[in-house]
């Protein structure tokens, strides 16, 4: 089957990163898995002989047939209507007695939540080899929804595994955004050449852990509004984007960050979560 490249689809092939990967998710038999974009199953099968509870989403049906035939799953496709996901669920094969099957559909239109609550699928895992094209979509998915997974271990296009992986000198939206609710890790790179077709880049495999559950919608509203005022003129300093993005006059907003114990001349890719934190607070 020729590989999509609208869907982003570059399958792993590399028999020794697959084990890495494994190696690295550290799978118990009783652990329950999400995999999102399987494609022709390569790390399925490697996350198949760990564990009994696991579920698969691939947006290309065809690909999600074959899957579901080779592991003799259960395959269940949504409508295409999109007004239609908030009732899919109700359908009687979501109900997995086994845990374990294989969904045809967009991972970011299906309703996670009842995914999870109506087949007490908590604590899980999310192992993938995600489409790059929407890497950052999916992890604000699950690092956001009531029920966030125990750990993500996802390969991601290297560029950005080193972005959500940065320390303060060289913060990003996308890192403040992953660290504010997790702790991410970068544990391998991999070579291009590990995939069909070669993508133009390469990889790295990154760990995210330790994911906050119990974060309000009005706090983190308020903190990210805060780290989009900091982070909306990248060469200009925190004093200057703050006070042009909250209508202060440059006076107190310089007190309002001097009392967060931050210097107003820093800019924002000098920041630490904990510091946007306290601006948060004071602003």
């Amino acid at each position: 089957m020729k590989p999509k490249k609208s869907l982003g689809q570059n399958f792993l092939k590399d028999k020794e990163v697959l084990t890495k990967i494994i190696r690295a998710a550290n799978l118990d038999a009783d652990d329950l898995v999400i995999e999102i974009g399987p494609g022709r199953g390569a790390l399925s099968s490697e996350i198949n002989k760990h564990v009994k509870n696991f579920i698969m989403i691939e947006k290309d049906y065809n690909l999600a047939d074959e899957i579901a035939r080779n592991f003799q799953f259960s395959i269940f496709n949504p409508p295409a209507d999109e007004a239609d996901s908030q009732s899919i669920f109700n359908n009687p094969i979501l109900n997995f007695k086994n845990k374990a099957a294989v969904i045809s559909g967009d991972i970011l239109k299906l309703n996670l939540i009842e995914l999870i609550s109506k087949n007490n699928f908590y604590n899980y895992k999310v192992v993938a080899n995600i489409p790059y094209y929407i890497t950052s979509p999916i992890i604000q998915l699950f690092l956001e929804t009531e029920f966030p997974p125990k750990e993500m271990l996802l390969t991601v296009q290297k560029e950005v595994a080193e972005r959500i992986c940065a320390s303060p000198g060289n913060m990003s939206i996308l890192a403040v955004s992953v660290q504010y609710y997790a702790k991410p890790k970068l544990l391998f790179y991999v070579d291009k050449n590990a995939f069909w077709p070669v993508p133009e880049v390469d990889s790295a495999v990154i760990k995210i852990s330790d994911i906050k559950n119990k974060i309000s919608k009005i706090e983190s509203k308020k903190f990210f509004r805060v780290v989009k005022a900091g982070f909306c003129a990248k060469r200009k300093t925190l004093l200057n984007n703050l006070s042009s993005s909250f209508h202060l006059d440059k006076k107190t907003t310089e007190e309002k960050i001097k009392k967060a114990g931050i210097n107003p001349g820093a800019r924002a890719q000098e920041l630490s979560v904990e510091d946007w934190k306290k601006l948060t607070k004071f602003l």
